[in-house]
């Protein structure tokens, strides 16, 4: 059995960032991915000292940072919003590069089923100039998966012209909003850098009128995990499996679980 990377989220632990990354160490895991949008964290509020310092706390744990996010919750599909938003992105690059670690992770915004919609054309734009910038630092710009199905991202990706443009693959994001999570991965393989090992499922309310996605403890959704994981191993993907808790009355203990249960696959 080969030995995965098995990350967290470190916010997904409901104690400060710095009791979380002591927390993963704990638990034996590989590293972590963290949130830079805002707080102590964020490009803005983070002097140089603060940055060597927290990159060598990091190595104290005898941990690796799988990835930042930097996901500000407005996408890139409006060109207002990305006079501020792009700026504060491309910060966060040059964080990467200080904190020693080659993915960001963001959501991209729903993509519009027209590519000749004028917002497709804006996050292209938005996106050209951030994948471009990673790409010259030696830094992915990973989009998360989920409000479109694996096809429509990448017929999006490939109009990215720069190496700098990647994938975060969350399979519960996809599986939640009713599109295959497993022939995605083959689909998108060769942008997957950084995945997040999260589950649910999708369920219709009371009326049944509208589908509603529901985020579950790992191994007790719709995500078929030996399944993917086996899909993952054949495309030849040997990033980390970042766990992310974002619901649930326990989720230290849900952590816990889903790191015991990806290594036993």
């Amino acid at each position: 059995m080969r030995q995965r990377k098995v990350g967290v989220m470190v916010e997904s632990f409901p104690m400060p960032i710095m009791d979380g990354i002591k927390k993963a160490s704990e638990l034996g895991l590989d590293g972590f991915q963290v949130f830079v949008t805002g707080g102590v964290m964020a490009p803005e509020n983070m002097t140089k000292t603060g940055r060597d310092d927290f990159k060598a706390y990091v190595a104290s744990q005898g941990l690796v940072i799988s990835a930042l996010c930097a996901d500000y919750g407005y996408g890139f599909l409006d060109a207002n919003k990305n006079d501020e938003y792009v700026p504060k992105s491309l910060a966060c690059v040059d964080l990467a590069v200080d904190l020693g670690t080659n993915v960001i992770t963001t959501h991209i915004g729903t993509l519009p089923t027209d590519m000749n919609d004028p917002s497709y054309k804006v996050c292209q734009e938005a996106m050209t100039v951030l994948a471009k910038y990673a790409e010259s630092k030696g830094i992915y710009f990973a989009s998360e998966t989920g409000p479109e199905c694996a096809e429509e991202l990448y017929a999006f990706l490939k109009t990215i012209p720069s190496k700098g443009i990647a994938v975060n693959y969350d399979p519960a994001n996809l599986a939640m909003n009713g599109f295959d999570h497993i022939n995605g991965v083959r689909v998108l393989k060769d942008y997957i850098v950084h995945t997040h090992a999260k589950d649910g499922v999708q369920y219709s309310k009371p009326d049944r009128s509208v589908p509603s996605p529901l985020e579950v403890p790992l191994g007790k959704g719709n995500v078929d995990f030996p399944t993917y994981l086996a899909v993952l191993d054949e495309v030849g993907f040997d990033g980390f499996l970042t766990i992310e808790r974002e619901t649930g009355e326990d989720p230290a203990a849900d952590i816990i679980e889903a790191a015991g249960y990806l290594r036993t696959l």
